[in-house]
């Protein structure tokens, strides 16, 4: 049974297995987003939450305005001081086939009235792994920072951000009055090698993986950390824009490269199906050498009147999606093998691994199915 498959089961069973997934989800986005700590996957996440959707389209009555499915990222850190953001950081839809790119554009033609022989073009650029963050600037001057938190209020990180060299405190050129940056900061695998060679030297805690460590750097109490650690920040979208300063997503990237901001140089505007499916391809067969963690490709509608036109639906926006990469795999060592007995005498083997990395998460045991004993 795959892990979207649903059809099986009863409005009862549903319910059940609806609200236990909720309750595992909600203990995973409390991991990633707020502890920065993660114990799965981001395939084994995806899997969960696809079960999850897959039980929302089939059992609709189970939706409500608590539903997993109509939050953004996790609740902002009691630590923090709060910024609510003027327009909402939220998410994006996850496609994981082909056809189910193909899936999106006629989605997007069908909603729009458009034909098939009407050009609409996207831009592709890499989904990088790290943590979002809005900028705001007035004046061209930086004013404040703030994490994506629960969509609707972050973390305030001003202080953390004006440590990063790539960002700019005061923009070059003429950019708009109010302009809200947003994008992604990150962290390169060897700078996060260094990283835990320090921890480890000073018998710390290792971080589990690059965007873990990313986002425990960004979010420090103490500003003077996150100035000894080496951030990078990738802007590829805005909140509140006084004058927009292009009419598509390409120009106002180029508009963002131009007031001194680090963009994506691996985007690609798009004018096919074909284009957007072969720079997919493209961008995955370089994943091992960008030398930091990309997890798939966003594609956008290039043009901003119909991204206005087509706006948004949930917790995301009808004109983009993205088209995650498949799962890992990585090859380690056995080093041995426990049988664990549960209250039922339940008898479940676990393999206990040389660690390994595998999507973004340092695997060191395996747990297979359970048997029963006789």
């Amino acid at each position: 049974m795959n892990a979207g498959s649903v059809d099986h089961l009863s409005p009862i069973e549903a319910q059940i297995e609806y609200a236990r997934l909720a309750e595992e989800l909600t203990k995973h986005d409390q991991l990633y987003y707020q502890e920065d700590s993660p114990i799965i996957s981001d395939a084994q996440y995806d899997a969960l939450r696809q079960r999850y959707e897959a039980l929302e389209k089939l059992f609709p009555e189970l939706v409500t305005r608590h539903s997993l499915t109509q939050k953004v990222g996790s609740k902002p850190s009691e630590k923090f001081a709060k910024i609510k953001h003027s327009i909402p950081m939220l998410s994006l839809g996850n496609v994981f086939t082909n056809d189910d790119v193909s899936d999106f554009v006629a989605r997007v033609r069908r909603f729009l009235g458009q034909a098939q022989s009407l050009q609409i073009c996207f831009t592709a650029e890499p989904k990088i792994d790290g943590l979002s963050c809005s900028l705001r600037y007035e004046r061209g001057m930086l004013i404040s920072a703030a994490t994506r938190g629960d969509g609707f209020e972050g973390e305030d990180v001003t202080a953390n951000i004006k440590t990063l060299k790539e960002i700019p405190l005061q923009l070059m050129g003429e950019p708009p009055e109010i302009l809200e940056v947003r994008g992604e900061v990150y962290m390169a695998h060897e700078d996060f090698q260094a990283l835990n060679q320090r921890q480890r030297a000073q018998s710390k805690a290792l971080f589990a993986n690059p965007r873990n460590a990313a986002a425990g750097s960004l979010r420090q109490l103490d500003a003077k950390i996150t100035a000894t650690r080496p951030l990078h920040f990738f802007a590829y979208a805005w909140g509140a824009v006084s004058q927009m300063p292009a009419t598509t997503q390409a120009g106002v990237l180029e508009a963002f490269k131009s007031y001194g901001l680090p963009v994506n140089p691996l985007t690609r505007l798009c004018t096919t199906l074909e284009e957007m499916l072969e720079h997919f391809q493209i961008i995955e067969a370089q994943r091992a050498t960008l030398g930091y963690d990309i997890d798939g490709v966003v594609y956008k509608v290039d043009s901003i009147e119909l991204q206005n036109r087509l706006g948004f639906v949930s917790r995301a926006p009808r004109w983009a999606v993205a088209h995650k990469f498949p799962a890992e795999q990585a090859t380690t060592l056995v080093r041995d093998i426990e049988i664990q007995v549960g209250r039922t005498g339940a008898l479940t083997p676990v393999a206990r691994l040389a660690p390994v990395t595998v999507g973004g998460v340092i695997v060191s045991n395996a747990r297979s199915e359970e048997h029963t004993s006789e």
